[in-house]
């Protein structure tokens, strides 16, 4: 199987699963090179003082929560990306493309960040939809952890019923997409530190 084909074949997957259960999870979305540049650019960021602590709720509501998420962020910007960056916006722009031709979601653009979670840090339960706003449809989490293993914690608890839950390990290259009205998830403490690039497909407001 070419590159191409198996891009392909991993779009298919994930258009498939949301059409299905309303989310996917896809190891190995990005090759091992493009993961690590992505991990290096964001600590690099990191330890020249870009990123800021995440708050939570918006508007006058807006603000830092220590006891329901405790992660750093940086927002990306798609008009002047960082060379590690590039890769990732083409695997976005296409991953876009194919869920709007096979699941009619009228998605328009991408926002998202890097997340740095320091070890024991957490993101409590919670929704990515904002209550009076319904513009984010798609979340999207891809992780940029080398080496990760269970004894390391950090999974992502996707809560996929009322009575069923999913646990995702961060590892390196593997892609989380949910439909953002429909699953509240968590974060839980890691044992080490634990990078991301997380974001929302939105439709146009």
């Amino acid at each position: 199987m070419t590159d191409a084909q198996a891009a392909d074949s991993a779009l298919a997957t994930v258009c498939a699963d949301i059409a299905a259960d309303g989310y996917s999870i896809l190891p190995d979305v990005l090759p091992p090179p493009a993961v690590a540049a992505l991990a290096g650019e964001a600590l690099r960021r990191d330890r020249a003082g870009e990123f800021h602590a995440a708050r939570v709720a918006r508007g006058e509501q807006r603000a830092e929560r220590g006891d329901i998420r405790c992660d750093r962020i940086l927002w990306l910007d798609e008009r002047t990306p960082a060379s590690a960056e590039r890769a990732l916006w083409r695997a976005l722009a296409s991953l876009r493309a194919a869920l709007n031709e096979a699941c009619f979601l009228g998605l328009f653009a991408f926002e998202g960040h890097y997340a740095l979670y320091p070890p024991g840090a957490f993101y409590r339960r919670h929704r990515d939809r904002f209550r009076d706003d319904d513009a984010r449809v798609l979340s999207c989490v891809l992780y940029l952890n080398q080496g990760w293993g269970a004894a390391d914690g950090g999974a992502l608890r996707l809560h996929v019923s009322e009575s069923a839950v999913r646990d995702i390990l961060p590892l390196g290259g593997t892609l989380v997409c949910f439909l953002a009205e429909d699953f509240e998830h968590e974060v839980l403490p890691a044992r080490r530190e634990r990078l991301s690039v997380t974001g929302w497909f939105r439709r146009r407001e």
